[in-house]
């Protein structure tokens, strides 16, 4: 699992630096131009009015714009962006990704559930070793913001059934677009109460 991480974090420390120049040149002004097409499941504020959706306020740039460009170019299928970004340019993307990540996150609040809450922060801070799950912490930080520069998503205040929900597609593998499967690996080895526990944990956690 240690080779596995420390292989995902030079390809996509690689992908961070093919994209530096587009990331520099982002336009948060006119991604919100481009953004306002957004707010019906995104929100104003990049705050999801809905748990199906994410909240995309605070989110790392270089995560958005991956996940946009992945979904214009079909290598990730989300069935209500159909036909959203198809007209985006990769500059477009980083535009838009930065108006978002310029956002305040959201303040959530995890279930009040210490049992709940324990076997959340346990996983996510040091993982199950007897299952092979490594720690969400080594990619998503300790503090749940991501790391932009390995393109990790921030997790803190993300809805919780959208996360049980990715966990779910990544587990099943109708969620592919994760470099060297590294998530579809880990999600597989997961219960639904590890996701419920981890999601819940997170969307409380600042």
């Amino acid at each position: 699992m240690r080779k596995l991480l420390a292989s995902l974090a030079i390809t996509m420390g690689a992908v961070g630096v093919a994209h530096a120049d587009l990331q520099a040149d982002a336009d948060a002004a006119a991604g919100r131009d481009k953004a306002q097409a957004c707010a019906a499941c995104h929100g104003q504020q990049g705050i999801s009015p809905s748990g199906a959706f994410p909240n995309l306020a605070g989110q790392q740039a270089s995560y958005l714009a991956k996940q946009i460009m992945d979904i214009r170019d079909g290598n990730r299928m989300v069935a209500q962006m159909a036909g959203q970004v198809d007209n985006y340019s990769d500059q477009d993307a980083w535009d838009v990704a930065k108006y978002f990540a310029e956002m305040d996150p959201a303040l959530g609040q995890a279930e009040d559930d210490e049992v709940l809450i324990e076997r959340g922060r346990e996983l996510y801070r040091a993982g199950n070793m007897a299952k092979g799950i490594p720690a969400c912490s080594a990619c998503h930080s300790p503090t749940g913001e991501g790391i932009g520069s390995a393109v990790y998503p921030a997790l803190s205040g993300q809805k919780h059934d959208y996360l049980v929900s990715t966990l779910q597609d990544f587990a099943a593998g109708n969620r592919a677009n994760d470099p060297a499967a590294i998530m579809r690996s880990i999600a597989a080895k997961m219960s639904d109460g590890d996701m419920d526990a981890v999601a819940n944990y997170v969307r409380g956690l600042h």
